[in-house]
């Protein structure tokens, strides 16, 4: 793969998993891409592809129970994880996400690297921190964007940015973010950037912090 980086408008829609074992053959490099069910996640997906239509952006729980798999090229995927935080969820359907997500995430060798979608004016809910501890634990290079950042004013938003730094500075130095809005395009660049360099394996081009 070139320096150049890879071209995420060649995002096609590959397959959808119930299960790990459902999965495409595990020797690949992938980005997976999870959050909360209202952080954005389709939105970043569409935005980054620049095909407004590629993720479903419905609220509607049946299609997000799925790992959706977008193939970029050849052996080079981003997963739309299920999306997390829906109260009206039966527990059983709960718990069979919770597991499935669970084993991805743990045994998926392909896995390069996780995108976790945090609202900006709620960051860090529960759940987010389970996926910041995990990630620490694991060893497993974590990017989150602050989403909707275009709802606070530049200088608020970047207070919230400082302030999430300090705060996952002890979660180690696999953890990265930035500021991220879909709808003004903004951080879209340094998202590419953080991708390529987990699926490219171009050493050059590793990011060690993202400046916004």
């Amino acid at each position: 793969m070139s320096k150049a980086g890879l071209d995420y408008r060649n995002a096609s829609f590959l397959t959808s998993a119930g299960t790990l074992s459902q999965c495409p053959e595990d020797n690949a490099l992938e980005a997976a891409f999870i959050g909360r069910s209202n952080a954005g996640k389709s939105s970043a997906i569409n935005i980054l592809t620049e095909q407004p239509k590629l993720a479903r952006t419905s609220k509607t729980p049946g299609r997000t129970q799925l790992l959706n798999y977008f193939e970029i090229t050849d052996g080079h995927y981003l997963v739309d994880l299920p999306g997390f935080g829906y109260a009206k969820v039966p527990p059983k359907m709960k718990q069979k996400w919770e597991k499935e997500l669970t084993r991805y995430l743990e045994e998926r060798q392909s896995l390069q690297g996780v995108i976790l979608l945090v609202d900006i004016r709620h960051p860090f809910k529960d759940s987010d921190m389970m996926i910041i501890d995990w990630a620490s634990r694991a060893e497993i290079p974590l990017h989150i964007l602050l989403t909707k950042a275009d709802k606070l004013k530049h200088g608020a938003a970047k207070a919230t940015l400082l302030a999430a730094q300090k705060q996952l500075k002890p979660h180690g130095k696999n953890i990265s973010l930035q500021l991220f809005s879909a709808l003004k395009g903004s951080g879209v660049n340094d998202l590419r950037k953080q991708l390529n360099a987990w699926l490219n394996q171009d050493e050059d081009n590793v990011l060690e912090s993202i400046k916004t």
